[in-house]
């Protein structure tokens, strides 16, 4: 066997549609070469029964900022934050990754945010230096009421990385945070214990930047995001208005619908429905609205995403079955890897499958947590 060429065996290997309760994986010049059932006929990585699955794909993780500014208003050298960001989701399993970059600036909302350029420098110069274990792209988040999102969008939107562009409106009392009580919640957690007068103010700008600006400003991100072909998602659908902007705008993926009745909607429209892999994990959404494991009983969830916390997203998937017993194991893999990469146009990853990628994770199972022992992206040991 040459250095190129590798061998997985004596695992439980996950296709996309079954299991290969104990099989073996042969891999070369970065695919997967060959895939077979039983014993091996040449010794290789003995995987000790372990599940040997795809690399995870996440499609929305805004946990980057989180590294960036470790605490309030402390900075940390960029590079160094994406290089910290790129272990956590390597050893979380996450082998591809968009990251979820927030494309607009609100002055005293967020302790981080008009960073986008920022970042994306600091993830190219990872990539560039050879740092970063792995596959980054970049899912640019428009919040669009903000009066300059539209610009800030165009000067990032022809970078090769970007695979995705988010619509988003956070104004008060609709989609995600329709109890305007909750989102004063989250922003006095959040931004370190802001009064209410203080959020009056705030709330009052969203309103009028949402009547000044967001219709206009919908329009000409959806137009930039299709001119060059880069799929667009959907955020916080609730209302059959919102599922009916969807459709009409195509987006590919509908991120954290908040009621049933929307989910539903998107999904017989053909449009993803993307849920947090934490309100799986957590048993419901901290914002209070719908569960994504009553969306994967109804057949209605398509792909999940780790948020907030990257090691949620395994641990997500391989729960799923538990809280609904339609969804078999490959089943819940998918939700994570092959679906969520075809949403986003990669084709050539998330499944094990000859002529794939070796992007390959070994998971061993300590009673019900999953341990990410080993990750391998293009044949490449990197975590």
């Amino acid at each position: 066997m040459s250095s190129d060429e590798k061998l997985f065996s004596n695992a439980r290997v996950v296709l996309s549609d079954r299991i290969i309760t104990r099989g073996w994986v042969a891999t070369a010049d970065g695919v997967i070469a060959e895939i077979g059932e039983g014993d091996a006929s040449s010794r290789g990585e003995d995987c000790g029964g372990d599940l040997l699955m795809p690399g995870l794909i996440e499609l929305h993780t805004d946990h980057l900022e989180a590294h960036y500014m470790p605490r309030p208003k402390v900075y940390w050298d960029p590079v160094a934050a994406v290089v910290s960001y790129d272990g956590q989701l390597a050893t979380s399993g996450i082998t591809t990754v968009l990251d979820s970059l927030r494309v607009w600036r609100e002055e005293g909302a967020e302790d981080v945010d008009g960073q986008a350029a920022l970042l994306a420098a600091a993830i190219s110069s990872a990539r560039d230096a050879n740092l970063l274990r792995a596959d980054h792209f970049l899912h640019l988040r428009c919040e669009v009421p903000m009066p300059d999102v539209v610009q800030e969008a165009k000067e990032l939107v022809d970078r090769p990385d970007v695979r995705l562009m988010s619509l988003m409106d956070h104004t008060p009392g609709q989609r995600q945070f329709r109890d305007e009580g909750k989102l004063r919640d989250y922003y006095r957690g959040k931004a370190g214990g802001l009064t209410d007068a203080q959020l009056d103010v705030m709330f009052a700008r969203r309103f009028e930047f949402q009547k000044k600006y967001a219709d206009n400003n919908l329009r000409e991100i959806v137009a930039l995001a299709q001119s060059r072909d880069i799929p667009l998602a959907s955020h916080d659908d609730t209302t059959p208005e919102n599922v009916s902007d969807a459709i009409r705008d195509r987006v590919s993926v509908a991120e954290f619908p908040t009621t049933m009745e929307a989910a539903r909607s998107l999904h017989e429209a053909g449009i993803r429905v993307l849920m947090g892999a934490p309100n799986v994990v957590r048993g419901g959404s901290h914002s209070g609205n719908i569960a994504a494991v009553d969306l994967a009983r109804e057949g209605l969830l398509d792909i999940l995403s780790s948020d907030y916390v990257p090691s949620s997203l395994l641990m997500g998937a391989l729960q799923l079955p538990n809280h609904a017993p339609a969804i078999d194991l490959a089943s819940a893999i998918r939700t994570v890897t092959k679906t969520a990469a075809g949403a986003v146009g990669l084709h050539d990853r998330g499944e094990i499958a000859a002529g794939k990628r070796a992007d390959l994770i070994r998971v061993h199972m300590a009673q019900d947590l999953p341990v990410v022992r080993s990750v391998w992206r293009e044949g490449n040991r990197v975590a």
